[in-house]
């Protein structure tokens, strides 16, 4: 998350995967640090924590974790973060170093812990963790409009430059489809270098179609060679000729935009 939830006036660091400091759960508390290790310490902490390496960490050293599960309890008994990562290949809780260095853990188990700390706050944390994953799904949902009506705003320009220069008259129906599919597919070729027919059949493991993975860069530039398609139909222009045009124009574009890192693409990103 590149916003960080705060809570009761502590500001809580989450890194990828939504990994949740619990360093900076405890800053705030006499000796802190202290209860992280108190924490790990406790067997029912343990037993929680090596259920979910069990479920989710196919590496998980799980004859390791039953013998610290076994020790767990008795007066000699210690366990570090370090400890327990390096007994049983654990991913659940990460220590790093450097200028986010600290003891991270799953939101699964960051959200035990906070309980563990105090039930009301273990609520707020949630709170305001899940009110920042829905603001993150909104921003998506608006970059994702945002990528998909720029292409939109140019297709009305294209497929009427198809219909008035490229669709013979008395044309039958079922062959129209055939003919907007062959330009998509100029344009696709143009930009992508491949028809949509050869991506699909290179990732076939994909849902949607090339131009749903194009970078902002790419969709950018797709709006730009509809139009310029269009007036290269009006000029007459044979597909091949188009095809060497529109490739060319694609091939300056993406250029510049990469070189000079385009403010109005970062803007849309």
């Amino acid at each position: 998350m590149k916003n960080k939830p705060i809570v009761q006036d502590q500001e809580i660091s989450i890194i990828k995967d939504d990994y949740i400091s619990l360093t900076d759960m405890v800053k705030n508390i006499d000796n802190g640090l202290v209860l992280i290790e108190k924490w790990l310490r406790n067997k029912n902490t343990i037993e929680f924590i090596g259920i979910w390496e069990e479920i989710y960490n196919p590496v998980f050293n799980s004859p390791e974790f039953e013998g610290i599960k076994n020790e767990a309890g008795y007066n000699r008994f210690s366990l570090s973060v370090k400890m327990w990562i390096s007994k049983t290949n654990a991913i659940g809780i990460v220590a790093k170093a450097g200028r986010y260095g600290g003891t991270y853990a799953h939101k699964d188990i960051a959200f035990e812990f906070a309980s563990w700390i105090s039930p009301k706050f273990k609520l707020f944390l949630i709170k305001e963790f899940q009110r920042l994953k829905e603001n993150e799904i909104e921003k998506e949902k608006l970059g994702w409009d945002i990528k998909r009506t720029i292409v939109k705003m140019n297709y009305h320009i294209h497929t009427d430059a198809v219909k008035n220069n490229l669709i013979p008259p008395n044309i039958a129906k079922d062959k129209v489809s055939f003919i907007y599919a062959s330009e998509a597919d100029l344009l696709n070729v143009a930009l992508f270098g491949i028809t949509a027919r050869e991506w699909q059949e290179k990732n076939s493991d994909k849902k949607g179609n090339m131009r749903d993975y194009a970078t902002v860069e790419q969709l950018v530039v797709l709006a730009n060679i509809e139009s310029l398609n269009a007036e290269f139909i009006k000029q007459q222009l044979s597909p091949i000729e188009r095809v060497e045009k529109l490739n060319t124009v694609a091939i300056e574009q993406l250029k510049l935009m990469i070189h000079y890192s385009s403010k109005p693409v970062k803007k849309i990103k």
